[in-house]
């Protein structure tokens, strides 16, 4: 699978254009300021983009009102089959939103269900009682998202409704070529619709990527070969800034040894999680790390952990915002890409991700293990690359068996000499390949 080979960049359309809150019914082909953007993804390494939603919606996007066309504030189909055209150019893969559990209240069917009420053929569309009442004093009630009801459940164990949804997903891969989706709200999506997906849109294109959007639980009950061949590594997303935070890199360790390490009882070995430090719903992750010291090194163990790395719009510059001041606070307009000592570590990271068959592919070991420094091992059969971390304030000599007498960086290009033993500086990072 393409993905596993992959460094993702996540952009939230709206956002990221610049495009108003709501809906204003207004055409304007904000998308094409991604075709500036296409040299800095490069630059960074990432060889795949996710897009959030970019079909018509209320407001967020999460709110879908059309399925087939594209949302007003961000242009028409054609200005982003020219986006897709360019990225598949530049050997940018394409990842799309795709929201099958809610609708908006302005989509098509919903809104004829408001008109006809019971006489509408798309009632079973959705959960809907007739005879109650919501909060926006429709006379019917109806199941939202969470208690959301602006976001109205759809019926996914309605054949129409599944069908309806197939076929926009291959008018997508027709239209735009689109090489995956990432599916909003995995973990509340019926699983039948999940294998029916699996199978439709690997006839339609063999290497197509399913990314489940999971908040906990066991992964493989989404993360499987009937369903999605990945979903979004939450457990190590806490463990990542918390590790760092209180200075116990234990708690990110042991949950890498819990998913991927040696012992039969590990969960998830020989699979590929989207890893992340932050994204479109939590705060930035220069925001929520207490020392900015931190950030080169936590992207280091992003990069030197299994899975899939990815990488947020803005963050690898070290941009940030908060939750807790809204999403839009999270999802803000930047003019043009910025570069800094940030962005080039990270690109450096990406790099030797995409070159290192160990770091895509390898298993996991801890060898090294303490509250502010570790070192764990990524092998396969023809790869070894050795994680170090000091997350602390002072130097450390660490005495080990590496196994080996030299190794390269990949970050820095620096040789390092295991003989005598090991030396970790105040805040460092390195990717050691064994050679």
């Amino acid at each position: 699978m393409w993905a596993y080979d992959s460094v993702f960049y996540q952009i939230y359309p709206l956002g990221f254009c610049g495009a108003p809150l709501k809906n204003d019914g207004i055409t304007k082909p904000r998308i094409r300021k991604v075709l500036n953007w296409i040299p800095h993804i490069q630059k960074l390494g990432c060889n795949a983009v996710y897009f959030g939603p970019v079909f018509d919606s209320d407001a967020h996007g999460y709110d879908t009102r059309d399925y087939r066309k594209i949302d007003c504030r961000l242009g028409t189909n054609e200005d982003f089959a020219a986006v897709c055209t360019a990225l598949h150019k530049a050997g940018i893969r394409v990842v799309l939103d795709g929201v099958f559990n809610h609708v908006g209240r302005g989509f098509w069917a919903f809104q004829d269900v408001l008109q006809n009420r019971e006489c509408s053929a798309y009632r079973d569309w959705f959960y809907i009682q007739f005879g109650g009442n919501n909060g926006y004093n429709d006379g019917l009630w109806y199941e939202g998202w969470e208690g959301h009801y602006e976001l109205v459940k759809l019926n996914l164990q309605n054949p129409a409704v599944v069908q309806y949804l197939l076929s926009c997903a291959r008018e997508w891969i027709d239209a735009f070529d689109i090489d995956g989706l990432r599916l909003d709200v995995a973990y509340l999506l019926d699983r039948d619709f999940l294998k029916q997906l699996h199978s439709f849109t690997f006839g339609c294109k063999p290497d197509f990527f399913l990314l489940g959007e999971v908040l906990g639980g066991n992964y493989r009950q989404t993360m499987n070969e009937q369903m999605c061949h990945s979903v979004t590594n939450y457990e190590c997303y806490k463990g990542l800034y918390s590790s760092f935070n209180s200075l116990n890199l234990f708690e990110i360790v042991h949950s890498l040894l819990r998913q991927f390490g040696p012992e039969d009882w590990a969960l998830y070995r020989g699979t590929h999680p989207l890893s992340f430090v932050d994204n479109h719903d939590v705060t930035r992750i220069a925001s929520i790390l207490t020392n900015p010291k931190h950030l080169p090194l936590i992207y280091a163990v992003l990069f030197g952990m299994p899975g899939i790395p990815c990488i947020y719009y803005g963050s690898e510059w070290g941009a940030k915002g908060r939750k807790e001041d809204g999403d839009p606070a999270l999802r803000v307009c930047f003019d043009s890409p910025q570069e800094n000592e940030l962005t080039n570590w990270i690109a450096a990271c990406a790099h030797a991700h995409r070159e290192s068959d160990a770091l895509r592919y390898g298993s996991f070991r801890s060898l090294v293990l303490q509250n502010q420094y570790c070192i764990f091992e990524r092998k396969t059969e023809t790869d070894r690359v050795l994680v170090a971390v000091n997350a602390g304030d002072t130097p450390v000599h660490v005495d080990f068996d590496a196994g080996a007498g030299r190794a390269r960086d990949l970050i820095t290009g620096s040789v390092h000499d295991f003989g005598g033993g090991t030396d970790l500086p105040p805040y460092f990072a390195a990717l050691w390949q064994i050679f």
